[in-house]
């Protein structure tokens, strides 16, 4: 008796819990769309907030207790980090559009396989990956603006963080999933984890041990599998309402189509900003030597860590989107489209201010260089000019990935580094030296959100009505 008892409580447990999980996306499709949005976006601002300081202090570490050449070192690793963070996001990010619409048309027996199969799809891919980076570690370094006193910190940061790549694109696949399903606080957790351990971890490795260069390394490679367990545990305990089996794993032709032509859009975006931020190195490199790398290295982290609302909009968008879109409540579709935008417009703005009242105190945190005190509050207001209009670009090409129209997603994605951003690299500086690369920045910003408002405003006028 009491092992029958047990048992059906067990089923009845399952139940339940299957029954929130289902209320929980459900509210996607009921709850009003301010308070659903910040529901959703907090969290995920809060996640990158987090990430964000992680990745400034980590540079704040490594520039005070190794020095201005290692925050350049790492900057030249930074394309191959972002290309594996793409590569997992990009496939989190098609199946969740996929998993969003499956759940808003009752369908959760596709929402499992589309998340099996991306479990396939990223483990494959970063393990080749791994491979191919590994044998031709001697080429890409230097390409990457690993030259001169960058190529030694540069090649033994590259090589720990290459072992972790696998873990980091599971990682960056799942969170998105976990978002797809309505669960923005786990999303959460999944990203303040690891952002804590490293840090934690860059203090010992590199201030206790001394382990300089190697140390930051394996702190960074450490906290991504700290990040992997707890999302283990989530699926594991069955928090999630997807159920996988073995078939899940295999792969589903029609499926693996969807989620890579969706999921390119993500991949084709973050593999521009690696080939961008290739491209910035080497012309810095080539007009202004080490210290403009390091300046564009203090840049890049903090557009990270200033933009981090922006971009938890942006997530917290994406499945709201997707979810109406797939249920049919266009009219919802509208308001998210409005709420999001000028929600992200409004912190932009505020964000931008803050940038130029404090520009001349931000060098200072991350280095003890003279010269890195002089160059970075110019380039500091020239990179931000634009950021008060940032959220209708992204936004814009957001709305599109999530409804599965890949192709304008994609090409919309593409608008800002690769149509304007890259063009205006080969231009500007031979004109303007390493001015005329701050410069490329919101000219380029400008032209991409001209070109996705205009786009964005013909689809809503076409398909929701």
């Amino acid at each position: 008796m009491g092992q029958c008892d047990e048992s059906l409580g067990g089923r009845m447990g399952t139940n339940q819990i299957r029954l929130m999980a289902r209320n929980t996306a459900e509210q996607m499709g009921t709850r009003p769309i301010p308070k659903l949005l910040l529901q959703q976006a907090l969290p995920a601002s809060i996640g990158i907030l987090v990430m964000s300081l992680n990745i400034l202090i980590d540079t704040v570490f490594v520039g005070q207790w190794i020095g201005s050449d290692a925050i350049g070192a790492i900057n030249v690793v930074l394309p191959v980090s972002f290309f594996i963070a793409a590569l997992g996001m990009s496939i989190g990010v098609g199946g969740a559009s996929i998993i969003s619409r499956a759940l808003g048309e009752n369908n959760p027996s596709k929402a499992s396989k589309t998340f099996g199969n991306q479990i396939t799809l990223t483990l494959v891919f970063t393990i080749l990956f791994v491979l191919v980076g590994l044998f031709f570690i001697e080429t890409i370094i230097p390409a990457f603006g690993g030259k001169g006193s960058l190529y030694e910190p540069a090649k033994i940061y590259y090589t720990i963080v290459m072992y972790g790549v696998p873990v980091l694109g599971f990682c960056m696949m799942a969170n998105n999933t976990i978002r797809a399903e309505g669960k923005p606080k786990h999303a959460m957790y999944a990203m303040l984890l690891p952002s804590i351990s490293n840090l934690l971890l860059d203090y010992l490795f590199i201030n206790v041990f001394d382990w300089g260069m190697f140390g930051a390394a394996w702190a960074t490679t450490l906290s991504y599998i700290v990040c992997s367990l707890y999302i283990l545990y989530f699926f594991i305990s069955k928090k999630s309402e997807l159920r996988l089996s073995l078939p899940d794993f295999k792969w589903d032709v029609s499926l693996v189509k969807e989620i890579g032509s969706l999921g390119f859009v993500t991949l084709a975006r973050q593999a521009m900003v690696s080939i961008t931020v290739l491209l910035v190195n080497n012309i810095l490199f080539s007009y202004g030597g080490e210290s403009s790398i390091a300046v564009y290295a203090i840049i890049s982290r903090m557009l990270m860590f200033a933009t981090f609302p922006i971009l938890g909009i942006t997530q917290g968008f994406l499945p709201i989107a997707g979810y109406n879109y797939g249920a049919a409540q266009f009219p919802r579709v509208r308001q998210v489209i409005n709420v999001s935008i000028r929600s992200a417009t409004a912190m932009a703005t505020l964000v931008c201010i803050a940038i130029y009242v404090f520009s001349d105190y931000i060098a200072p945190i991350f280095t003890k260089d003279a010269q890195l005190f002089a160059e970075t509050p110019t380039a500091l207001r020239w990179v931000f000019a634009a950021l008060p209009i940032v959220g209708i670009q992204l936004i814009g090409a957001a709305y599109f990935q999530a409804i599965g129209k890949a192709t304008p997603a994609l090409l919309l994605t593409l608008t800002r580094q690769g149509f304007f951003f890259i063009p205006l690299l080969y231009i500007l500086p031979p004109i303007y030296g390493v001015l005329g690369v701050w410069i490329a920045f919101p000219i380029a910003e400008l032209l991409a959100t001209l070109v996705t408002g205009f786009f964005l405003n013909r689809e809503i006028r076409k398909t929701l009505h």
